[in-house]
């Protein structure tokens, strides 16, 4: 699924996915856009493979795809990858496959985190992008 196939995850249990939401001490760093476990998940950009990462260092089940271009990074996380760093993809490649959350944050909406940051490392409110690829 592209993001602009997507629809912003709502308030739950565990919080609302939306750019600058509580997360206890901290504030949300990205968007979550819901999804069905085992979508396919496209990349946001055309770019390179630059990291396949883990988000949590407790539980290396939970993967993220990170692509880079023009000296930023674009993030999903929560998709198990399907491309190797190095990889060139388009906006259309299919990066990997979204991961079921439910037995990490019981009764969460299932969901990508998408994240952007720029080449100082400040994420950036992500929703532009994604209101700019639904039109």
């Amino acid at each position: 699924m592209h993001l602009h196939e997507m629809s912003f995850r709502r308030c739950d249990g565990h919080g609302c996915g939306g750019f600058g939401d509580s997360r206890g001490s901290r504030k949300h760093n990205g968007v979550d856009m819901a999804c069905r476990p085992g979508s396919d998940v496209c990349s946001p950009v055309s770019g390179k493979v630059t990291k396949l990462g883990y988000p949590y260092g407790d539980d290396l089940s939970f993967r993220y795809v990170e692509v880079s271009t023009h000296g930023y990074r674009y993030r999903m996380f929560y998709v198990e990858p399907c491309v190797s760093v190095g990889d060139e993809v388009t906006r259309d490649t299919v990066i990997g496959k979204a991961q079921a959350l439910g037995g990490r944050y019981a009764g969460i909406t299932e969901h990508v985190h998408f994240e952007v940051m720029n080449s100082r490392d400040d994420f950036i409110d992500p929703t532009p992008i994604i209101l700019a690829q639904q039109h």
